[in-house]
């Protein structure tokens, strides 16, 4: 059970993929500002699996760098 929970704590800065509550915790961007670029057609950080959205993190990353605001 002990490598089980090791297994589930990778820290979000390792992850490939992030959860929009994972993102918004990591990058203190609001969860309703993340649904709202995620759902712009041209969002290049956004991955679909099914009705599920993850986020890249690496091109989340690029993108607030590039950003002076939101």
């Amino acid at each position: 059970m002990t490598d089980l929970v090791a297994a589930n704590t990778i820290p979000i800065w390792k992850k490939y993929n992030l959860t929009p509550k994972e993102a918004a915790e990591y990058s203190h961007i609001g969860l309703n500002k993340l649904d709202e670029l995620l759902n712009d057609p041209m969002c290049s950080f956004v991955l679909h699996i099914g009705k599920k959205r993850l986020i890249k993190r690496k091109e989340f990353e690029k993108f607030l760098e590039s950003r002076l605001e939101i």
